[in-house]
């Protein structure tokens, strides 16, 4: 635990420059979509191929990240990851991609995620003190802040000055260079005793889901969390749109309002990572649920001349936002055993993604057929709803104090 610094040093700098080149080829691919269909339908279906893969292998990655080496998961999914956008670059380079290419890119580029993601997670408690978990998320957020702050400004240049599959190559190089970063750091991985081996998957899998039932409280955290979920992801992917046809803007105020979340990320990021905070997470995590909300409504409520309040509701989405990532995670974290870890956050991925995905469906054709408006304005108000009745579940408030 002495050096735990150091090694989250090297691991941060390495996902830094993988996170910051994602976020670039990430916002170059909607705004290529968005400018070549103009249409919500198509960005639902984008998502939902950039999400049904973490779905689907969740339950069975959340597994082997238990079993096998974190350290050696992580590498191997980047490794995967960079491939498969190497791979769409020369189909882009030769001039034969089509939609359905990109589609299939990014469920390739989602399964290799199903296993990063978690892995990171479950590390996280091997690496660092208890007392640091919250710190260690605000930071993480901090990192993201920064990668969703200069990425999409940096997408909407590369698009315009090169050609697609040259910006993909960005994705690559960061990929690469995360992968070196983990040869200079050693994560411990939890003891595997000879029960847990000669176990099944589909044992291992009862038991992750049973670590979270048999918490009532945390139970109803998850719950809590999934709702919003449902509602909070297809409308994260019309911003593009609302920009582009309810405020009448261009490629450079798409970007702004990317940068406008991820600078209220990187508050709410540097708040969360700025000392040790003795506070229920659970009601921080509830409050989080009321101020997305309330962004939203206020969004769709907004004249087309409203642009500058847009950005700064924008902005204060992504404090949220933050704020959030890090209370929830650090609460698992503190409350589940790192021999668990993979497959608690995996499984928490599958019950949050399997309702993203059918209210990206559901909302996308929602959106294409009465507008962008309603979606904003109905979201919201569920959100809000949510957080509202999270406060009345007594057992989630006490898992905390």
């Amino acid at each position: 635990m002495n050096n735990w610094k150091k090694v989250f040093a090297i691991i941060w700098t390495g996902q830094f420059l993988s996170i910051l080149s994602s976020t670039i080829v990430n916002f170059a691919v909607i705004l290529w979509i968005s400018i070549e269909t103009n249409s919500a339908e198509m960005l639902a279906w984008a998502a939902l191929a950039a999400l049904l893969p973490q779905a689907l292998l969740g339950p069975f990655s959340g597994v082997l990240i238990d079993r096998l080496s974190r350290k050696r998961v992580m590498m191997l999914s980047d490794g995967f990851i960079a491939f498969c956008t190497l791979i769409l670059a020369y189909m882009f380079w030769i001039g034969v991609a089509q939609m359905w290419h990109i589609f299939i890119a990014l469920a390739l580029r989602s399964a290799g995620s199903a296993f990063h993601m978690p892995a990171m997670q479950a590390s996280v408690p091997l690496l660092a003190p208890k007392e640091q978990l919250t710190r260690i998320a605000g930071i993480n957020q901090i990192i993201n802040s920064i990668a969703n702050i200069a990425g999409p400004a940096l997408g909407a240049l590369c698009i315009t000055i090169w050609d697609i599959e040259y910006v993909l190559l960005l994705d690559v190089a960061g990929a690469a260079l995360a992968v070196t970063s983990l040869f200079f750091v050693y994560i411990p991985d939890p003891e595997n005793t000879e029960a847990t081996i000669s176990r099944n998957v589909w044992q291992e899998m009862k038991e992750g889901v049973m670590v979270v039932l048999r918490s009532r409280g945390l139970s109803w955290v998850f719950l809590f969390s999934t709702i919003v979920g449902f509602f909070i992801m297809p409308v994260s992917i019309m911003f593009p749109l609302m920009t582009l046809q309810h405020f009448l803007g261009d490629a450079f105020q798409v970007s702004l309002i990317e940068v406008a979340w991820g600078v209220g990320a990187l508050l709410g990021g540097a708040v969360m990572g700025a000392k040790v905070y003795k506070v229920n997470r659970v009601i921080i995590i509830n409050f989080t649920y009321i101020t997305l909300g309330v962004a939203f409504l206020v969004s769709g409520l907004l004249p087309p001349n409203g642009f500058v309040v847009f950005a700064i509701l924008t902005a204060l989405g992504g404090v949220a936002g933050a704020v959030y990532q890090s209370a929830f995670v650090s609460l698992v974290q503190s409350i589940i055993e790192p021999g668990a870890l993979g497959r608690v956050f995996s499984m928490f991925s599958t019950l949050n993604l399997i309702p993203t995905l059918i209210g990206l469906v559901a909302i996308g054709f929602f959106a294409e057929s009465l507008g962008i408006i309603p979606t904003f304005l109905v979201c919201g108000i569920i959100m809000i709803l949510t957080g509202l009745v999270a406060f009345t579940a007594s057992s989630a408030m006490k898992i905390d104090k």
